[in-house]
C-alpha cells in the first residue's frame, strides 16, 4: 500500500472584526518564517485602506503578504478565486520551508479552502433563479434576505432584503457558480491548527465603535472621495462593503454625517456578529478568549506553543 504525502501545513488565525487578528499573524510570522494571506475579502484592493483596516506599509513589510493589493476597486473577487490562489500559495509557502498563516475574517473563505468545497461551472442558471424570485413573492423578502444570510454573511450585510433582485442574484451566486456547493470532503486536505480569538461582546462592540472612530479621524471621508472622484462607480463590489457604502450614502446627500457614522458603527457590530454566528458552523476552531484590553504578547505566545504541541511548526 502506498505511504500517503504528509499534508501540507497551515495556521489559519480568525475571528470577529477588531480582535487582533493581523497583529498576531505578522508577531508569529517573525518567529516561524510565516508568511501571511490574507483571508479577508476586501484586503484584495488598492487604495482602498482606510475602510478595510489594511495593515500599514510597515507591518506589510516586516513580513512576506500575500492577496493583499492585488486589485483595482473596480474588480470582482470572489470565494472560488480566494480558494484557488490560498491552495497555490499555501502549496508555495510550504514547499520553500515557510509557515503559511491566513489571517482573516471571510467566514465561508476559510471555510471552503479548509474543508476543500467544490464549486460549480455554471455562472447563470435561469430555472434558479426564477425558482428563487417566486420564493421572495410567496414567502416574503425577508425570507429569501435570511437564506442568503445563512450562505453569505458579507453579501447580505450589504444588499438590503427587499432589494430582491440583488438578493436573488447573490443566491444564485452562492448556490450555483460563483459560490459554493456546500458539500467538502470528509476532512481537511491541510494539517491545520485554526485559532479563533474571541471577546465578550460589550468589550467587542466597544472596540468597533472606537476603531470606526479612528478610521474616520484618519480620512475615510476623504478616500471614499477620491474614488468616486476617479470615476469608481458605487455599485461596484468593492464600493458595496461597510464603511464604503455609508460614506457614499453621506457623499451623495442620502443621509447627514451622524447618521451615516451611526450607520457604519452599527453594520460593523452586526457583520461581526454574522461572522460569530458563521463560525459555530466551524467546530474545529481552537478558541482563545481576549479580555476587554487584550495582552497580545500572552495571546501570541499561545498560539506559538499550540504550534509547537501540534508540530505544525516544526
Amino acid at each position: 500500500m502506498q505511504e500517503q504525502s504528509p499534508k501540507e501545513r497551515v495556521l489559519v488565525i480568525l475571528g470577529p472584526t477588531a480582535t487582533g487578528k493581523s497583529h498576531c499573524a505578522i508577531e508569529i510570522a517573525k518567529k516561524f518564517h510565516g508568511e501571511i494571506i490574507s483571508g479577508d475579502s476586501m484586503l484584495v484592493y488598492r487604495d482602498m485602506n482606510i475602510g478595510t483596516a489594511k495593515p500599514t506599509a510597515a507591518e506589510l513589510a516586516a513580513v512576506p503578504h500575500h492577496l493583499v493589493n492585488i486589485l483595482p476597486p473596480e474588480a470582482s473577487f470572489s470565494v472560488v478565486d480566494f480558494k484557488e490562489q490560498a491552495q497555490r500559495l499555501i502549496t508555495d509557502i510550504n514547499q520553500r520551508g515557510h509557515l503559511p498563516i491566513i489571517a482573516g475574517g471571510t467566514g465561508l473563505y476559510i471555510k471552503a479552502l479548509l474543508e476543500d468545497y467544490a464549486f460549480n461551472s455554471v455562472s447563470e442558471d435561469n430555472e434558479l433563479r426564477q425558482r428563487l424570485t417566486r420564493e421572495a413573492q410567496e414567502q416574503g423578502p425577508e425570507a429569501l434576505h435570511k437564506r442568503l444570510a445563512e450562505l453569505d454573511s458579507e453579501a447580505a450585510e450589504r444588499i438590503h432584503p427587499h432589494n430582491v433582485r440583488r438578493v436573488v442574484r447573490a443566491l444564485e451566486a452562492a448556490l450555483n457558480g460563483e459560490q459554493v456547493n456546500q458539500y467538502g470532503a470528509s476532512e481537511s486536505p491541510y494539517d491545520a491548527l485554526v485559532v479563533g480569538l474571541e471577546m465578550e461582546r460589550g468589550a467587542l462592540y466597544e472596540r468597533i465603535n472606537r476603531r470606526v472612530d479612528i478610521m474616520l479621524e484618519q480620512g475615510l471621508e476623504q478616500e471614499v472621495r477620491e474614488l468616486l472622484s476617479r470615476g469608481l462607480s458605487p455599485h461596484c463590489q468593492s464600493m458595496q462593503s461597510i464603511g464604503y457604502r455609508q460614506m457614499v450614502w453621506y457623499l451623495q446627500g442620502t443621509m447627514d454625517y451622524e447618521q451615516a457614522v451611526k450607520k457604519l458603527k452599527q453594520a460593523t457590530r452586526n457583520f461581526a456578529k454574522r461572522q460569530i454566528t458563521w463560525y459555530k458552523k466551524m467546530p474545529y476552531i481552537k478558541w482563545l478568549k481576549l479580555e476587554a484590553t487584550p495582552d497580545y504578547t500572552n495571546v501570541v505566545e499561545r498560539i506559538c506553543e499550540m504550534l509547537v504541541e501540534k508540530e505544525i511548526s516544526l
